[in-house]
């Protein structure tokens, strides 16, 4: 994960350095600006804020804080209003406890990663036309949690390769829950130029799970091109 996070952060680096000297114009100049009636994709690096948590069976989780990675497609339909699809994944460690609800049964101690899945459809409003102007955005979408703890035994499939001979490969199914979540953030967005634009925002996701409400922090840095 780091060495992905490095990459990916020197391409932003080496993008926005060659980027920024090349200012695209506009087949087509919008009365109210650069932003008006164009589509803009987005690289994300995110850095997900920690967690505990416990609900009155006993049962508790402690999540770490983790970087993650992601991408957003948008497309701003006025200057101020900007609609998007933003996919962000993060791989955080855990330790939980979990306690039965059968007394004779001993509390099971779990140290693992989870991986965690956000896609959400967000509306954004820019306060400001300018290049340079804060935000605030709402959205709504889906969460998918895996803990990467089997929950059966792993299926064994084999069979003859012409090339690498007999191979056999195991599978494991985990306990793991796709949930309604909904999200609200408020950042700043720079438009580098007529191409390039960058966003730094903050972001609670509100995760609905069986046992009640899982809240995420995450710090959002993006860099983009508008076209």
């Amino acid at each position: 994960m780091l060495r992905r996070i490095s990459l990916i952060a020197l391409l932003l680096i080496v993008s926005s350095s060659v980027l920024a000297q090349y200012d695209h114009p506009r087949k087509k100049a919008s009365q109210a600006g650069s932003r008006d009636s164009r589509w803009e994709g987005s690289v994300i690096l995110a850095y997900q804020t920690g967690l505990t948590q416990s609900n009155d069976g006993g049962s508790e989780i402690d999540v770490d804080s983790t970087a993650g990675w992601g991408i957003s497609f948008a497309w701003n339909w006025t200057e101020k209003w900007n609609v998007s699809y933003r996919l962000i994944s993060t791989s955080p460690k855990y330790s939980a406890l979990v306690v039965p609800e059968d007394p004779n049964v001993v509390p099971q101690a779990i140290d693992h990663s989870m991986s965690k899945l956000s896609h959400q459809l967000n509306l954004t409003y820019n306060f400001s036309s300018k290049a340079f102007t804060p935000f605030v955005a709402a959205g709504i979408g889906w969460t998918k949690l895996d803990s990467n703890v089997p929950n059966a035994p792993p299926s064994v499939g084999c069979w003859w390769d012409p090339w690498w001979g007999y191979i056999c490969v195991s599978d494991w199914e985990t306990y793991k829950t796709s949930k309604f979540s909904y999200n609200l953030g408020a950042g700043v967005r720079w438009d580098i130029n007529n191409m390039v634009f960058t966003k730094a925002s903050y972001v609670r996701e509100f995760l609905s799970v069986d046992s009640g409400s899982i809240d995420f922090d995450t710090a959002i840095l993006e860099l983009g091109l508008m076209f």
